[in-house]
């Protein structure tokens, strides 16, 4: 049996972790994996719940945190080469950006057959200044050099890190969607729906719109903020808006939503009269998308949301930045309005539209889940990755016997 050793920079909510966590879990008794993770941040939230459900033990390295730290960072690399020699893995495979490198590097020191990444998103721009992407870049094209092949999670992010940044050529590259547990998005959906807007006070005639994910700058909240807004001024229709997740920019966006004259209760209020709730963390995602009526997402680059795949399969509209492999799980025009980045006004129209028009919401909400259940469940996921697995394995034997 191969064994894997499966490297993850935190286990937080999100979907690296549930890639992450479905592959170990379901590639088994085919692939022996271990799973290690780094710590995760004090504003994030834990999935150490999604391992306790999938019955999932995993090793921690508590110096591969998500910062740069040098001290920590050699600790953390020496830690990943000790338990590359006694676990003896024939294929190592890394997630997302500190696990990347420190997991490639010492996987390539160790000899390791075959090194995997998979690149959730990256952080070649909008998040950084021109200098410090220019040396990440630099940085990911020497560890694309140390890797014997790439995960892209769409067909848009590979043209963007094969030919826009060069961080490998193409044929490095292997195209594998993200596959999901979306039977939940499926099952009960009218009691939890019930569930949710009871809990909310919400009436049937109020349109409800959230957005789902970390509350940090690339995600850019504060689009979300100016079409709530928009909204507001512009129509006559019952809303209610739900910031749903938590992170550094909460303080922030509060200050935004007052600023804006936006009013808001938060997770801890006894009532929710307002417009606007920030819901914190929260782990019944399921629920929570059944009773909304819209998902919007306004990032500044993204991978493969899994916010928008989830509201695909549980039937809802979608209203986003036209950003990243948004591009790639979605159907614009037939399962959501896209908007281009730097097109705010399209965006707040779009909003508009979907809350004044009950034809088109269940028109986009109609053609959205047949196209995900297809695309992206993680029974294709396993085959795929499986597959990948015994090409590289395979290609090692051939070579091994070719130089002998």
């Amino acid at each position: 049996m191969p064994k894997i050793l499966r490297i993850l920079n935190r286990l937080i909510v999100g979907g690296p972790v549930l890639n992450a966590t479905y592959l170990t879990k379901y590639l088994s008794p085919e692939f022996d994996t271990l799973l290690v993770v780094g710590e995760k941040e004090v504003h994030e939230k834990s999935a150490d719940y999604l391992a306790g459900q999938l019955g999932i033990n995993y090793v921690t390295i508590p110096e591969m945190g998500r910062s740069i730290s040098p001290m920590k960072d050699v600790q953390a690399y020496n830690k990943l080469k000790k338990l590359i020699r006694d676990f003896k893995p024939d294929i190592v495979h890394t997630h997302a950006a500190k696990p990347g490198a420190l997991g490639r590097l010492a996987a390539s020191a160790c000899g390791v057959p075959a090194i995997v990444h998979t690149y959730h998103g990256h952080v070649f721009h909008s998040y950084f200044n021109k200098v410090k992407s220019g040396f990440y870049i630099n940085l990911e094209r020497y560890l694309a050099s140390k890797s014997s092949a790439i995960v892209a999670i769409s067909e848009a992010q590979k043209k963007e890190l094969s030919q826009e940044f060069r961080i490998a050529p193409e044929h490095k590259f292997r195209i594998i969607p993200l596959g999901l547990d979306l039977d939940k998005f499926q099952r009960d959906m009218p009691e939890k729906r019930r569930s949710f807007r009871a809990e909310f006070g919400l009436d049937d005639e109020v349109v409800a719109i959230g957005i789902i994910g970390r509350l940090v700058p690339v995600k850019n909240h504060p689009l979300f903020l100016k079409a709530i807004q928009h909204v507001l001024q512009q129509s006559s229709r019952k809303i209610k808006a739900f910031i749903i997740g938590d992170g550094e920019t909460r303080a922030d966006l509060e200050a935004e939503a007052s600023r804006l004259g936006i009013p808001f209760s938060v997770q801890d209020s006894d009532t929710h009269p307002h417009p606007l709730v920030f819901t914190s963390w929260r782990s019944d995602v399921d629920t929570i998308t059944a009773g909304l009526d819209i998902i919007a997402l306004t990032s500044f680059n993204e991978g493969t949301p899994v916010s928008l795949i989830e509201a695909q399969a549980a039937g809802k509209p979608i209203v986003s930045t036209r950003v990243g492999g948004i591009g790639d799980i979605v159907l614009e025009g037939e399962t959501a309005l896209l908007a281009a980045l730097d097109d705010e006004e399209t965006f707040c129209r779009h909003l508009l539209k979907l809350v004044e028009d009950e034809a088109l919401r269940v028109r986009l909400g109609s053609n959205s889940s047949p196209y995900v259940l297809q695309r992206f469940s993680y029974q294709r996921l396993m085959r795929d990755m499986s597959e990948l697995y015994y090409e590289l394995l395979q290609k090692k034997i051939t070579a091994d016997v070719v130089l002998r």
